[in-house]
């Protein structure tokens, strides 16, 4: 069971139940935050982090399950969220679906899977919450992508979703101003996609990216999760931005 947080600020994040998002949950309650880690399919793994997190301070790490594709689990989100700890702070918008889509077999299926979990669910979820954000005089930190400007191949469906969350974020940051900030990161490359096949193709792909990335390295989880801490709690003068954390990628 939650405690109620007094001061202590809170942050909701999507998606939070591994990889990037887990390292976000990790980086703000190492921060002092209380943190709702949702997820969809992998509570087994939302609840281990969890309960890694209450063992250094106990109650301040909660899970919340739910298919931000269905609308009513989604209305249902925000409600449950700020019962946690009755208050918010931060919201960050990180859960995404992402698998390739050639034009030739793009379905409509797809396309409202990536369109729900990448932009429409991250504007309903504000939704719902802009007024809890707006009594804390809290942030909104969304996770883009920095193909959303170079474009890629099979992947259109997706760049275009990511497109749409980014253009939520200018708006949203005019909106909710000055009350609330709304800003991005827009990561490069971070980690390979789970479940890539393997092989000499896979490999000469995966060092083709690195020869093109001028710090010659992956970005790491953390480098993304300390750029989504630092917009959500030392940014107070930055909203309607977007970060791009890829080591020069974007450059070339």
């Amino acid at each position: 069971m939650t405690q109620p947080s007094g001061q202590t600020p809170v942050v909701l994040i999507t998606g939070a139940a591994k990889r990037i998002g887990a390292e976000i949950a990790r980086c703000f309650h190492q921060a002092g935050y209380c943190v709702i880690i949702h997820c969809r399919r992998s509570q087994h793994d939302a609840e281990a982090l969890a309960a890694q997190l209450n063992r250094h301070r106990a109650g301040s790490a909660s899970v919340l399950v739910a298919d931000l594709n269905d609308e009513h689990a989604l209305a249902a989100l925000g409600t449950r969220a700020l019962s946690c700890y009755q208050r918010l702070d931060t919201l960050v918008n990180n859960a995404s679906s992402f698998y390739p889509t050639p034009l030739a077999s793009l379905t409509q299926t797809q396309w409202l899977d990536l369109m729900n979990s990448n932009a429409r669910a991250a504007l309903f979820l504000s939704q719902q919450l802009a007024p809890a954000l707006i009594k804390s005089a809290g942030s909104i930190v969304n996770l883009t992508d920095i193909n959303v400007n170079r474009g890629m191949a099979d992947f259109s469906a997706y760049t275009m979703a990511k497109a749409a969350l980014g253009a939520m974020t200018r708006s949203l940051a005019r909106e909710l101003a000055p009350s609330v900030r709304v800003n991005a990161v827009s990561p490069g490359a971070i980690l390979w996609p789970e479940h890539t096949e393997e092989g000499a193709t896979q490999d000469a792909e995966q060092a083709s990216i690195l020869a093109g990335i001028p710090l010659k390295r992956l970005g790491t989880p953390a480098e993304i999760a300390q750029t989504v801490l630092f917009l959500a709690r030392d940014a107070a003068y930055v909203t309607g931005q977007t970060i791009r954390v890829d080591g020069g990628r974007s450059l070339a």
